[in-house]
């Protein structure tokens, strides 16, 4: 019998949102920004440079014969043996996309051989060279990342929560990012803050309301926890909360 995972509960658009992002389900494809403009933006290498590697290919390693190696086929950048790379990402609390730990999730469920961690205001991802790439085109291209509301950012991710700045766009100390004449943002900087050789698009940002769609943020000014503003029926989503912090903080998940 078919078996649906149920990933995050709740019926409000914050609700379904979240399971889109951990699941990677129906995930919107919002723009198609070029491969070699990722990898410039990540940094760790020149667009069409070859891969640096730690290892020799799996194939020429020799390894020896183990059960674990036949069940689990080894991803693109393990099996060439590329490096350990990462993309960091930070988001708006003025209605972003996705918030750090819902990257995690994204990460943990849908990218193969990663390592995601999530901090205060920040979510990285890191594997093999080849693979980080793909994830984060993945990323960048659909309804998890805004120009203006999230932003990559190795390094100096501090103030990101604190304000818009008067174009709409998210504050970063380093300028990663300008907002063109044209409406769309560029990216001038990689994401630890290194000058590019060019400015590379990322498109028009989502408008207030499209943004507060598409978030997967509680706000009493946007959809609160309690469900729709006012409401005093709790969305399934903080019933689940509520049982899970009394387990945590009452019993330590011992209720015995």
């Amino acid at each position: 019998m078919a078996y649906t995972p149920q990933y995050y509960p709740g019926s409000t658009s914050v609700g379904i949102n979240r399971r889109k992002h951990m699941s990677g389900n129906n995930l919107e494809k919002l723009r198609d920004i070029p491969e070699a403009d990722i990898v410039a933006t990540m940094g760790h290498r020149a667009p069409g440079a070859d891969y640096a590697s730690t290892h020799p290919p799996l194939k020429e390693m020799g390894e020896p014969d183990c059960p674990i190696r036949q069940l689990v086929t080894p991803t693109p950048g393990a099996a060439a043996g590329d490096r350990v790379r990462y993309s960091q990402f930070s988001d708006s609390y003025y209605f972003g996309p996705s918030v750090p730990y819902w990257r995690s999730y994204y990460g943990s469920i849908n990218c193969k051989g990663c390592d995601p961690g999530t901090l205060s205001g920040r979510q990285i991802i890191e594997a093999r060279e080849r693979d980080i790439e793909a994830y984060t085109k993945k990323i960048m291209d659909s309804e998890m990342f805004d120009p203006a509301l999230s932003q990559m950012k190795g390094c100096t991710v501090h103030g990101h929560s604190l304000r818009l700045q008067e174009n709409g766009t998210m504050f970063d100390m380093l300028a990663r990012t300008e907002m063109g004449k044209d409406g769309n943002v560029y990216q001038v900087k990689d994401q630890v803050g290194i000058p590019l050789d060019k400015k590379l698009n990322l498109g028009k940002p989502m408008s207030e309301a499209e943004a507060k769609k598409r978030t997967t943020i509680f706000r009493v000014d946007g959809v609160s926890m309690h469900g729709k503003v006012g409401a005093r029926k709790y969305d399934e989503a903080v019933e689940a909360l509520h049982h899970m912090w009394e387990l945590r903080t009452k019993w330590g998940y011992r209720p015995e």
